[in-house]
């Protein structure tokens, strides 16, 4: 380290610095600015610290941004799919459906599980959706929810449905007809 740059140190560093024993003979006997130090007992940095330098101040934007959903989800009914994209006979499965239970496609959030991946339970929950119908395998930890498929369940103030992927259910008649009885208990249809 050259001299001048434990001078630009001392500017922005505001923690302890902790430094090996051959450090600080070599430091004091080089530098003649007056150093404080104080003892400790451990001789060797167990890890490095994080360098100023290396925090990229786009990447903590990049978390700190909000969770963005597709769709007016003026109801706070949010869908969650498996799917990177849905195909149109999935699309007009899911418009039909939402249709069935006295909703419009305007009251509904659409996320895919790609959206989803690497953010956080709290990230998600800032979403504020009243109602959340999960579709298929979501990379994301609101799976560790002790929610049984095609069971509603209800959480705090959110009520959940866990299912199939939404392409499986449009080609399996069976699996249409247990989330048609799931979704009219979830939405307190006769």
């Amino acid at each position: 380290m050259e001299k001048s740059s434990l001078g630009e140190l001392k500017l922005f560093l505001t923690e302890d610095i902790f430094l090996l024993d051959e450090d600080l003979e070599s430091l004091t006997k080089n530098d003649s600015q007056e150093i404080q130090v104080k003892p400790t007992q451990t001789t060797a940095i167990s890890s490095p610290l994080p360098s100023p330098v290396a925090e990229n101040p786009a990447q903590e934007e990049e978390v700190q941004e909000p969770i963005k959903v597709r769709g007016k989800f003026e109801k706070g009914i949010l869908i969650l799919h498996e799917e990177s994209s849905l195909a149109d006979p999935v699309m007009d499965m899911l418009v039909k459906m939402i249709t069935a239970v006295n909703h419009s496609m305007s009251e509904v959030g659409l996320l895919s599980s790609e959206e989803l991946e690497g953010r956080t339970l709290e990230e998600f929950q800032a979403i504020n959706a009243h109602v959340i119908l999960k579709f298929g395998r979501i990379k994301h930890p609101i799976n560790a929810l002790p929610i049984h498929e095609y069971q509603p369940h209800t959480e705090d103030e959110t009520e959940y449905l866990f299912a199939d992927s939404l392409s499986m259910i449009a080609e399996d008649g069976n699996l249409k007809r247990k989330l048609w009885a799931s979704l009219k208990s979830l939405f307190n249809l006769a």
